[in-house]
């Protein structure tokens, strides 16, 4: 097998391609022909050694990627070799072959290609979790998503609008803002217009936004909490602007708004059976075509470090995928 490896912490375009021998699946994995491989934010952090997840070199990075079952493990009873998945790793996805716990393994359905199943685990998860069980997000709220042409952004659109919230859009330019009207946003407004808040304001006839989104912290979550309804949920999802905000905990008190994060990741460990129930829901709205994956563009997998660089200059609108 090949595979994108980090030898020490570095930058992506330090990424070197490297020869391995094929790996055998131990008992409750498989292993997967890499058809696909999807690109986050964090495989950034995490080839700089800035993510919370910090692994033994050599590594590979990537989380996400689709292709057919090779061989299973072990105890593993749900999949057979030829099976078309998709896949959310802790690394190693950066690879024509790689190994997951079958816990975290999905049957793609029939009309899914790999394609987006590689574009799909992670970032409607991620955006399912912050809006259901985190935010409790219900119909007729008005939804502000930040970062709203992204992965995560775009995903968020989508599932509010299929989940009878009015989406509200922020982004950095008027290209992602079309692409999240055209995604359901009802509104967009530009966050580099020192005028956004009070436009957000204007949208929800001064109430603000019940449910924010927030993937890109900075200045960005501090305006937000300008412009959010009482009682309203403020949720923390990341920090794509690369700063880590703080909020004023008078403005908290002031409007009994909710400071919520979610770390998606975590439910993995700790209650693996409910992302279980909710790829289900998401596939059902997949199939459905209430959400479906926005490709920004695909790469060969020697060139991840230009798909990386693509997502951390913000020119990506949607997701960035490597094929093998």
């Amino acid at each position: 097998m090949q595979a994108m490896v980090v030898n020490h912490w570095s930058e992506p375009g330090d990424l070197q391609l490297a020869e391995f021998p094929d790996p055998a699946p131990g008992p409750g994995q498989v292993t997967i022909n890499v058809r696909a491989i999807g690109c986050n934010f964090f495989d950034i952090l995490m080839i700089q050694g800035k993510y919370q997840i910090r692994p033994p070199f050599p590594f590979s990075p990537g989380s996400e990627v689709a292709g057919e079952v090779r061989e299973v493990g072990p105890g593993v009873q749900a999949f057979s070799a030829g099976d078309r998945v998709f896949a959310m790793l802790g690394w190693g996805g950066f690879a024509t072959v790689a190994v997951a716990p079958a816990a975290m393994v999905a049957r793609m359905p029939p009309s899914m290609s790999f394609d987006h199943g590689a574009a799909f685990g992670i970032v409607y998860q991620t955006s399912y979790f912050g809006l259901v069980y985190r935010a409790s997000l219900q119909p007729g709220e008005n939804l502000l998503v930040t970062g709203a042409a992204g992965g995560v952004g775009l995903a968020a659109v989508q599932i509010g609008r299929a989940l009878g919230a009015r989406v509200i859009a922020a982004a950095g330019s008027e290209k992602k803002l079309e692409a999240a009207k055209a995604n359901g946003a009802q509104e967009a407004f530009n966050y580099r217009n020192p005028d956004w808040v009070e436009q957000v304001k204007e949208a929800t006839s001064g109430r603000g936004a019940d449910v924010i989104y927030d993937s890109v912290g900075g200045d960005v979550f501090e305006q937000c909490a300008k412009c959010i309804a009482f009682e309203g949920r403020l949720l923390v999802v990341g920090f794509t602007s690369g700063r880590i905000p703080s909020i004023q905990a008078n403005r908290i008190l002031l409007k009994n708004i909710s400071v919520v994060g979610l770390h998606w990741g975590a439910y993995r460990e700790r209650d693996p059976a409910r992302i279980a129930r909710a790829m289900q829901t998401l596939f059902e709205m997949y199939e459905k075509c209430q959400v479906h994956p926005v490709i920004s563009s695909i790469h060969p997998l020697t060139d991840a470090a230009a798909a990386l660089q693509e997502i951390a200059s913000r020119r990506s609108i949607g997701k960035v995928l490597l094929r093998p």
